[in-house]
């Protein structure tokens, strides 16, 4: 017989939440903390979502993807998990871009950018301090029609150099194009653009780790290897509400609110039924773009041996210039190499070396099953050799390599079209609007402007945690006050 996971748990909880990527866990702990019952529901043998880890043979321990957030992680951190969390979350020296058109390495922070496009690009300083105060003075409600290129053109016209430094990270972080509302690339770099790119020390297996603990000690109920298969949507009062969540194996547990942090299509489209919203809001929701997903190479360095220092977060492509075609392109040479030191795990002599590159579901969902294994073999060759210009004799010191695909991410997260980077710019209002098209239902993650990263997806867990809370509040008031 088959163990039972959810074995222990009640049958009615304040909140459950569905899904354990960062926004989930942070709104779960921020709902615990608040002394309401949680519960969260994962159904993958780890938690943690795309911030996650796995181990392999020879004592190999990968991040599964390239990891970079902004200084105001610290601060978040600090509110909604712990101190301890926060003090371990360290700035990335060395990020380099390598391509035809540069060579460049920089910190990253406001002042050093500003130094190599000045010195390096030739650029005025005044002209790029006006860049930067534009984008910092972007609102989301001013409904600006320019897309990010036109932006980019209208600054620095004529000028591919200067828009593939500016773009080319913010591409890998959140999936943005070219043609994307200017807003969705304002917001991230302005972000990022002031004391420089950050991650956290000990790998994505100790965070983790810790958050659980946390949220053990508040109070709150966690199970994995449960797949939430329906919201339970029941009529009260004329009303439709959300009350609670089937299981897999049809186990109903019930809750005053959920807070879904599965992608925001799958909420509405698979877990709480088309038939439960108003027609415009639904046409609304289907209307919603997926952003793009991505491919990983995980190369692990044999015990003993070591890797010259060659950047933290090394953007490369043999691309003449920047192009989010050719970025997205399945036969792409764009690639970022993501460094594991010794000293991102402390205590351990272990180097890996994980390399990201965007891509598109379509092109990997149409291959067969020996298509796709050939097709992952020249992934992970591409990635060696280009790995190799930078580290000579490479391939001698590594012991275990392997690759992922938006294939491999729809598996193990079930993201629509196995997207990396959420939705576009108009999944947000979507989201932001779910409780009031299906009362008792929330939705935290990575949409729109908020797009992937963890800063982002942390913060939006804590505005919807926040939302819930009042609800929770107002319900608590209705059932205290005397009726007549």
């Amino acid at each position: 017989m088959a163990y039972d996971w959810l074995k222990g748990v009640s049958d009615e909880y304040d909140v459950i939440v569905i899904g354990s990527g960062l926004g989930g866990l942070t709104g779960a702990n921020v709902l615990a903390k608040a002394g309401h019952r949680v519960l969260l529901l994962e159904h993958h043998y780890q938690f943690g979502g795309l911030a996650t880890w796995f181990t392999r043979k020879g004592g190999h321990i990968f991040d599964i993807s390239l990891h970079g957030f902004p200084v105001g992680m610290i601060k978040s951190c600090r509110k909604y998990w712990t101190k301890e969390i926060a003090e371990s979350i360290v700035q990335l020296k060395d990020i380099r871009f390598v391509n035809p058109q540069m060579d460049v390495w920089t910190t990253f922070t406001r002042e050093d950018y500003t130094r190599v496009l000045v010195e390096k690009f030739g650029l005025e300083r005044a002209h790029v301090e006006k860049f930067y105060d534009y984008l910092r003075g972007m609102n989301f409600y001013d409904n600006n029609p320019e897309t990010t290129g036109e932006m980019l053109e209208r600054f620095f016209p004529g000028r591919d150099d200067v828009k593939r430094l500016l773009m080319e990270p913010i591409a890998y972080a959140n999936g943005s194009t070219l043609d994307d509302p200017a807003i969705t690339y304002g917001i991230v770099f302005s972000n990022f653009m002031g004391s420089g790119v950050y991650t956290f020390r000990g790998g994505s297996d100790l965070l983790i780790g810790k958050m659980v603990e946390e949220l053990k000690k508040n109070g709150l109920e966690l199970r994995k290897h449960v797949l939430v298969e329906k919201i339970l949507v029941e009529e009260h009062d004329g009303q439709k509400v959300a009350c609670g969540i089937v299981a897999k194996g049809g186990r109903v547990i019930r809750a005053k609110a959920v807070l879904s942090n599965a992608s925001i299509k799958n909420t509405i489209l698979r877990l709480a039924g088309q038939e439960n919203f108003p027609a415009e809001y639904l046409a609304a929701a289907q209307a919603v773009r997926i952003n793009s997903s991505s491919c990983q190479v995980y190369l692990g360095i044999k015990k003993g041996e070591s890797i010259p220092h060659i950047g933290d977060l090394v953007f490369t492509s043999k691309n003449p210039k920047f192009s989010s075609e050719e970025l997205n392109d399945f036969h792409t040479t764009s690639r970022t190499f993501s460094v594991y030191y010794p000293d991102t795990r402390p205590g351990s002599d272990r180097y890996t070396v994980v390399a990201s590159i965007n891509g598109l579901y379509a092109d990997w969902q149409k291959l067969s099953e020996s298509e796709y294994a050939v097709e992952k073999t020249r992934l992970i060759e591409e990635s060696l050799a280009a790995l190799e210009s930078y580290i000579p004799g490479v391939r001698a010191k590594i012991d275990w390599m392997e690759a992922a695909t938006p294939r491999t991410i729809e598996r193990y997260t079930t993201h629509m079209l196995g997207t990396s980077f959420g939705t576009k710019f108009e999944g947000l209002k979507v989201s932001m609007d779910l409780s009031e098209k299906l009362p008792g239902l929330f939705h935290a993650g990575s949409v729109g402007i908020i797009m992937s990263g963890w800063l982002g997806t942390i913060n939006y867990g804590v505005i919807v945690a926040n939302k819930i809370d009042k609800l929770l509040f107002n319900l608590k008031q209705e059932l205290a006050s005397p009726r007549i």
